[in-house]
């Protein structure tokens, strides 16, 4: 935090913590001044409930994207939106994207992977990942499919696929001959799993990387793909929150951003 000029605010609660001590903390920091991104690490202990957490959290303050508001108004397009009329009015309408999904975003755009008119399956239907990366992947006018524990004969869609995301939860799940070749793949899963030559536990995505790396034009490794991108776009949107908080109270109404 500190190499990137932000100021860290953590607070590291026990695990006997009350509801109310985490709400009251919660009322603490969205009125801080100072404090323009709050997040809560999840999971929280099972006597918490977290959904009344993170809906506490000030929707302008929620640096995970996880509240309500952020959620529509992202489904809504008006993140992109709004962004140029921040800068200029008082306006404090936006929606705050989730880390993992604008994550995986930035690398499709970083790598340059064409996003316009692809073939995009995602596998994963969370509320986390998968729904709000299929938004954004719609949003950027790609033909999405999302794919579930539900979905029959899932090998035959994912084969489609120009971009393949895999945010399933299942180690290894997708194998060599479940894509296209050339195909971007983008592993979003964190499992626990027995190396197939040592036989000893180690991390590992939902793709079967060593086999699926043959075949596919691009992919991210589990880890150091898509987890530092994550907590990247968590800064990314630290800053972009103090930018707006800014703009809103301290900038002269005759500066206009250039």
């Amino acid at each position: 935090m500190a190499k990137l000029g932000f100021a860290d605010f953590g607070h590291n609660l026990p695990e006997q913590v009350t509801q109310d001590a985490i709400l009251n903390l919660i009322h603490y920091l969205n009125n801080n001044p100072k404090v323009h991104g709050v997040l809560v690490q999840l999971p929280l202990p099972p006597h918490i409930d977290s959904n009344v957490v993170t809906r506490a959290i000030r929707p302008r303050k929620d640096v995970d994207g996880f509240h309500p508001n952020n959620v529509g108004l992202m489904t809504l397009k008006r993140a992109q939106q709004q962004d140029d009329l921040l800068y200029r009015t008082s306006k404090f309408e936006y929606g705050i994207e989730p880390c993992t999904p604008k994550g995986c975003i930035e690398l499709l755009d970083r790598y340059g992977v064409e996003i316009n008119g692809a073939n995009a399956v995602v596998l994963g239907r969370s509320n986390i990942v998968g729904h709000p990366l299929a938004t954004l992947l719609l949003h950027r006018n790609a033909t999405v499919t999302i794919c579930h524990s539900k979905t029959k004969h899932i090998e035959k869609i994912t084969r489609k696929a120009d971009i393949l995301i895999a945010a399933i939860g299942i180690a290894r799940f997708v194998k060599r001959d479940w894509v296209k070749p050339g195909a971007t793949v983008i592993d979003v899963g964190v499992n626990f799993a027995p190396d197939p030559i040592t036989n000893k536990p180690r991390m590992c995505g939902d793709v079967d990387y060593a086999e699926v790396r043959k075949v596919a034009g691009a992919i991210t490794p589990v880890p150091g793909g898509v987890g530092p991108m994550t907590v990247a776009m968590l800064m990314k949107n630290t800053l972009e929150n103090a930018k707006r908080f800014w703009n809103k109270y301290y900038r002269p109404p005759w500066f206009m951003h250039v």
